[in-house]
């Protein structure tokens, strides 16, 4: 082969995205600490893929924030420096805002709601999250969020006597929270920890698992026993990078890490369970209020989802489709529900 062929054909390769005998490497960051169960899980799934491509796809992870918030992750994406980031859902609400749509508050009592959900519109984020510009690979159940606080919260009216902190750049955090009349104190999750301790904030809200493994749980006194949003996450991963890989491997890395991330859940999901008991071990207190109370709650979460809609946070059909599901959940029985 003369050497300008073998020059075209390695330039046509390299345009491709990959070449004989060259690796490519996906560098993924989050916050997610070195050590935890996400970590140990991505980087299984990481070796899997590594061995099943012959080592024509690598992952190289940045864990623990060192890239930054997911705002600062997602703009690295945007200008590869990295090519992706397990993020949390709302942080990619700017690019599909209705990826968010479980997130409307209490808009859920109990996880078998939330599973019936899932199984019919998980399809809708994931499709909203590809025409967006990433390639995702299911989405990762985190669990409820409950409200967190120094001081005890069994009202609304206590929740707006409260220093309450919501994730910067979220618009549906603020809008919700603004149904509740509260002055929320937007700030970076890596900030979090350091605001509770100097009093900035004394309110926060997150899963049992994420409180403990952002140590949130060491600066928090009580838990207000009503699921308040559902969370979930994904890996994400910037599709133009993605759709360099040749399809065999983009094959492989999507059954691999999508295998991977539907084990985070499930562990994620009996963890939960054991950090509600770790919490209350640690002598955190758990309120429950009374009905009446509960339902005061719930009314104002509902003025808090219309005006999502009303705002355009969220699309109406979306939010409609959902509400028909869980009608058709409840129509088919009644539930558990989630107070523990």
């Amino acid at each position: 082969m003369s050497l300008i062929k073998q020059f075209t054909l390695i330039s046509f390769f390299l345009f491709l995205g990959f070449a004989p005998g060259y690796a490519i490497t996906l560098k993924i960051a989050t916050l997610s600490p070195e050590g935890s169960m996400w970590m140990e899980k991505m980087r299984q799934g990481a070796t899997e893929v590594t061995t099943e491509t012959q080592n024509r796809v690598k992952f190289k992870f940045y864990p623990g924030g060192v890239m930054g918030n997911d705002k600062a992750v997602l703009r690295k994406i945007r200008i590869g420096q990295l090519q992706g980031g397990a993020v949390v859902g709302g942080s990619l609400s700017r690019f599909f805002s209705a990826n968010q749509i479980y997130a409307q508050p209490m808009k859920f009592t109990n996880l078998d709601e939330v599973d019936y959900i899932r199984h019919h519109m998980d399809s809708f984020i994931i499709d909203g999250l590809d025409k967006a510009g990433f390639v995702t690979f299911g989405l990762t159940g985190g669990g409820f969020a409950y409200i967190m606080s120094k001081k005890p919260i069994e009202t609304v009216q206590d929740l707006r006597k409260r220093k309450v902190w919501i994730p910067d750049n979220d618009k549906l955090s603020q809008d919700a929270v603004a149904a509740f009349g509260v002055s929320p104190i937007p700030l970076p999750i890596a900030d979090v920890r350091t605001s509770l301790q100097s009093g900035l904030i004394d309110t926060v809200a997150t899963s049992p698992v994420g409180a403990i493994v952002l140590q949130w749980h060491t600066q928090i006194k009580y838990v207000t026993n009503i699921p308040l949003i559902y969370l979930y996450a994904v890996l994400a991963i910037d599709k133009k990078k993605f759709l360099k890989l040749n399809p065999s491997d983009q094959e492989i890395v999507t059954r691999v890490m999508t295998n991977a991330f539907k084990q985070i859940g499930l562990q994620n999901r009996k963890d939960d369970s054991k950090a509600i008991a770790e919490l209350k071990n640690q002598g955190i207190e758990f309120i429950t209020p009374d009905k009446p109370i509960r339902d005061e709650w719930r009314k104002k979460a509902g003025n808090a989802s219309q005006k999502m809609v009303e705002s355009g946070t969220l699309p109406k059909d979306a939010v409609d489709k959902l509400d028909r599901l869980l009608m058709e959940f409840h129509a088919k029985g009644s539930t558990k529900t989630n107070d523990q």
